[in-house]
């Protein structure tokens, strides 16, 4: 019984792990996107900051002082700069990088807009490739080794003990 269900909780997890590798692409895909998009609005500010001969700081403090249109598109412009900043150093982190390789930096995958949509958007690939299937054999083999332990654990909770006999 414990190795039904540990199969059967190793397969579950080897359909999830070949996963890995297509959701990983397309979040990759998604986040150049957004990189390049925030590059353009970042460029746009920057520009019209030093056609009026301010650097970026200088921008930002100037509509700060502005009236509260100002103020607010300044906060709302440094979580843009900061965001861009964040998602950029992903994506050149993630850059070049097999799925193998990705999958040791989960933390470059928690942009929680780009991470929703690619999920929303994503559905189930056969892996076809080798990283799918080596993703598949590795969720496999944890899958099964992690249910067989856990039931092994419960398994020995509510063994009965052995009694020994009287001595007589």
């Amino acid at each position: 019984m414990i190795r039904a269900l540990a199969l059967a909780g190793g397969m579950a997890a080897c359909a999830g792990f070949s996963q890995f590798p297509e959701y990983s692409q397309q979040y990759y895909q998604r986040l150049s996107g957004a990189v390049d998009e925030l590059a353009v609005i970042v460029a746009d500010f920057d520009r019209d900051a030093s056609a009026v001969g301010l650097d970026r700081g200088a921008a930002l403090a100037q509509l700060e002082l502005g009236s509260a249109m100002g103020e607010a598109r300044a906060l709302s412009m440094s979580r843009v700069f900061k965001r861009h900043d964040r998602l950029s150093e992903d994506l050149y982190q993630l850059r070049g990088r097999t799925s193998l390789e990705r999958a040791f930096t989960p933390w470059r995958f928690t942009e929680p807009k780009l991470a929703q949509e690619t999920l929303a958007d994503f559905r189930p690939a056969v892996p076809l490739s080798f990283e799918g299937i080596g993703f598949a054999a590795m969720g496999l083999a944890m899958g099964y080794a992690s249910v067989s332990f856990l039931l092994s654990l419960l398994a020995r909770a509510f063994r009965r003990k052995k009694r020994e006999p009287l001595a007589g």
